[in-house]
């Protein structure tokens, strides 16, 4: 706590001209250097600081009441018994906004620079998370493939799938960032997974020496349920959207949108794993086979995305560029899979 000694009027007057005297000599010169400070004693523990900035406050400090204003800057000491007094300086002719009093020196300059640096490291820091956002999402939908721009059951081929049961599953990060006005781009990595239920539940998958083959059980014993082609992998993704609804100035961009957007781009992925699955009966046994192998399939995987919403309802389409099966290794098919985002 400060103890400041009551002093008379004339005297806290005639301590407060001389500080202004002083601060006026020593500034004279130094308009455009460091602000000076003037410290004047008044008791033991006691000392009424003035630092002065630009000279041209000057008149501005001559229209102050003095007496007033040490006066109530020491009702407010013994009221609130503390080091530091937010006051209202009177004056003859206005009064000026509350100012905060307390020790100041020439390390004040190093620590103002300080602070600015810092509020503008956080305003960039606000701007950032205003204009960014990660989250995660969920695909589900259904898959198919294509052979010259036709479904494989058109030729009754061996290898075509039933819509209905061929499940397509994704679960993805995404970094959704605004460009500009109502455009983001949307940066995707994740995993997925291809499901193809063949129509035939007697399909049995084999790989051969020329080439993955789809081969029709047809012992009399056996009672095919399911047979399916399971294919895993890991993706990313470029999605630029353009929402028709936002708001340029929106601060919060992941909330769901009031209009129609849509975001065309791209994907690539990574063959992880794949695996042939059979499910049958055998004099009453139900029986499960499951055979790993790549079968020929490409390890690479890239193609065109769509994506298209509104409100809080997303859809996507991707369709894979390149082929299912290695070239001459199997079919030419072109693998799609199209549902909701979640």
């Amino acid at each position: 706590m400060i103890n400041v000694n009551e002093t008379t009027n004339s005297m806290t007057k005639t301590l407060i001209t001389a500080a202004l005297f002083l601060s006026f000599l020593t500034g004279v010169n130094a308009q455009t250097k460091k602000p000076d400070t003037v410290i004047v004693e008044l008791a033991k523990s006691s000392k009424l600081i003035f630092t002065i900035k630009d000279l041209s406050d000057l008149p501005t400090l001559k229209a102050y009441d003095y007496q007033a204003l040490f006066k109530d800057i020491l009702a407010k000491i013994e009221a609130k018994d503390t080091a530091l007094v937010a006051v209202t300086p009177m004056m003859t002719e206005k009064s000026f906004s509350n100012e905060d009093w307390g020790n100041f020196d020439r390390k004040d300059k190093d620590r103002d620079e300080d602070d600015d640096d810092w509020d503008n490291h956080s305003r960039r820091k606000r701007h950032y998370r205003k204009n960014s956002q990660s989250f995660f999402n969920f695909d589900l939908g259904t898959n198919n493939f294509l052979q010259d721009g036709k479904f494989p059951d058109q030729d009754n081929e061996n290898y075509a799938v039933r819509p209905w049961g061929s499940w397509y599953v994704g679960f993805n990060s995404i970094q959704k960032i605004r460009v500009t006005g109502k455009f983001y781009t949307e940066l995707g990595l994740g995993i997925s997974w291809y499901n193809f239920k063949f129509q035939n539940d007697g399909i049995v998958m084999n790989k051969g020496d020329q080439g993955v083959e789809f081969i029709e059980q047809t012992l009399p014993e056996i009672n095919p349920i399911k047979s399916k082609l399971t294919a895993s992998y890991i993706n990313v993704s470029v999605v630029p959207v353009i929402d028709f609804g936002s708001r340029p100035h929106k601060s919060l961009l992941w909330g769901n949108s009031d209009a129609f957007r849509m975001g065309i781009g791209a994907y690539a992925g990574y063959r992880i794993g794949s695996y042939a699955k059979q499910v049958y009966t055998i004099d009453g046994d139900r029986e499960r086979e499951r055979t790993r192998s790549n079968f020929y399939l490409n390890n690479i995987r890239y193609g065109a995305r769509l994506q298209m919403g509104y409100r809080g309802t997303d859809i996507f389409v991707n369709y894979d560029l390149n082929e299912l099966f290695i070239a001459d290794k199997g079919p030419k098919l072109n693998a799609f899979s199209f549902g909701v985002i979640f």
